[in-house]
């Protein structure tokens, strides 16, 4: 059996383990577009945007993500041309979840590891992680088609691919496939009243988070920030500290709380761009903001893989805000030799991608059996009906999260023991959280928050102790 798997990120290379463990594939293959492990944490410092970017964006890229063509020194000092797929990391990015918690199951981080660590040092741990699947990936190779093929009597797919460098296309075939590509390089930017004549008429005023590297550029400009989600939140912080003040936080829905801050300010939703004399907009109160310098979306990311447009059966995206017809957020339930990792979202994406990664490898290998197509149907219906079936669809926040890595960790013990595989013939276990674990989870805002109320100081912090929250004690405490 021969088995794709489309990306090297975290939620790839957990795949890849999983698969590799099972010991039953002749083939694992997996693609990736740029020259390294890593997906988002693969940082590019270019402060630039996608070709396809266009303001408002509010449905998925059909077309494949294009390469931007950039300069680098070589080790030898020769300046060579290399292609870069821009990542949302930026230059003072840390992991928002203590690295404790954030770790694959079987790889911890460095002992001496801040304990929210910079994107270097997850790139890095990710590159540990990958050592034994690296001959498994074909890097600098862009997935540009998946499409069902029937051979025989036997259901494969086709996999068309390009080679960033030559350029050539190839084909390929496949028992199985796993899309692992993320979801963090679609940009969503509204679609607002005004906006796109407003963009027009103040070219690069409007960017989304996406193409943030680091906050030179806004230096004695006013900026709003429309979100305030994670990312929303930082950007904010780090551009007041050069802009001028205070920086803007537009928000849907507003929650009624001081700002602390004297730097930053919250406001209504934007309901509408002007163009006049000077840069405008105007919020949902009735208030006008004048003599505006830029405009940062912090507004998330479409669910994107225009590789799947030949499925000839259900789509797996329409508008974007959510997968449609899975199983589980993994199996395509029409075909489910289909399958993803790492599409949830406000999650602890590592272990999460353990998890699914788990379930996959052992329903591919025969070992584990999955219900048939009208149960996977009906999972999906009951969940709609419980969650939505907007963008509510694929948030797992806590305790969601906890239960589902849990419920897919029992689902794969289920599967049927087979001799010459780790854990008694079981397989390799993936994740499963104890008290302190979910306890972990549910503190880490507050865990966050102290961290960044000791300034530079929170790098020398390497342990959840040391910042003073001892689980240990807390049990004592409660119990």
């Amino acid at each position: 059996m021969r088995v794709a798997i489309i990306g090297a990120g975290p939620c790839g290379l957990a795949a890849a383990k999983y698969l590799h463990a099972e010991k039953a594939f002749a083939t694992i293959t997996i693609f990736e577009q740029r020259d390294d492990v890593g997906g988002v944490w693969y940082y590019t410092q270019n402060n630039t945007t996608d070709v396809n970017f266009s303001i408002p964006h509010t449905k998925p890229n059909t077309s494949p993500e294009e390469p931007i063509c950039t300069g680098r020194i070589s080790p030898g000092g020769d300046e060579e041309e290399t292609l870069e797929f821009l990542s949302p990391a930026y230059d003072c990015l840390e992991a928002n979840i203590p690295h404790t918690l954030m770790n694959y199951s079987d790889r911890k981080f460095p002992a001496n590891t801040p304990l929210f660590p910079e994107h270097a040092v997850v790139k890095k741990y990710l590159r540990g992680y990958a050592e034994d699947v690296r001959s498994f990936i074909s890097f600098q190779t862009q997935v540009v088609e998946v499409s069902p093929l029937q051979m025989g009597s036997k259901n494969t797919w086709k996999v068309t691919v390009k080679d960033l460098v030559t350029k050539k296309i190839s084909m390929h075939h496949f028992d199985a496939v796993v899309v692992a590509n993320g979801h963090y390089s679609d940009p969503y930017v509204p679609d607002i009243p005004g906006i796109e004549q407003w963009n027009k008429t103040y070219p690069g005023a409007i960017t989304h988070s996406k193409f943030y590297r680091r906050p030179d550029q806004y230096r004695d400009k006013k900026v709003i920030i429309v979100g305030n989600s994670a990312s929303g939140i930082d950007l904010s912080m780090q551009i007041a500290q050069v802009s001028l003040h205070p920086v803007l936080i537009s928000e849907k829905n507003q929650e009624k709380t001081v700002d602390i801050n004297p730097r930053l300010e919250r406001v209504p939703e934007i309901v509408e761009f002007i163009v006049g004399d000077c840069p405008s907009v105007r919020f949902s109160d009735g208030r006008v903001e004048r003599e505006i310098d830029h405009i940062i979306f912090c507004t998330g990311y479409l669910y994107s893989f225009p590789f799947l447009s030949q499925l000839s059966g259900p789509p797996i995206v329409t508008d974007g805000k959510r997968p449609c017809n899975l199983y589980q957020h993994i199996f395509y339930h029409p075909r489910p030799t289909l399958a993803f990792v790492g599409l949830p979202q406000r999650i602890v994406p590592f272990p999460v991608s353990e998890a699914q990664a788990a379930c996959i490898a052992r329903a591919f290998s025969g070992r584990l059996e999955l219900p048939n197509r009208k149960e996977m149907e009906d999972w999906e219906t009951e969940w709609i009906a419980t969650h939505g079936s907007g963008k509510t669809f694929n948030s797992l926040a806590f305790p969601l999260d906890a239960d589902y890595i849990n419920s897919l960790h029992d689902y794969s013990i289920q599967a049927r023991p087979k001799d010459g595989l780790e854990n008694e013939g079981y397989g390799k276990e993936p994740p499963y959280w104890s008290e302190k674990e979910k306890w972990v989870r549910k503190m880490f805002p507050m865990i966050k928050a102290a961290s960044q109320e000791l300034g530079s100081r929170r790098k020398e912090i390497t342990s959840l102790e040391a910042l003073g929250f001892d689980f240990e004690h807390w049990k004592k405490i409660m119990h």
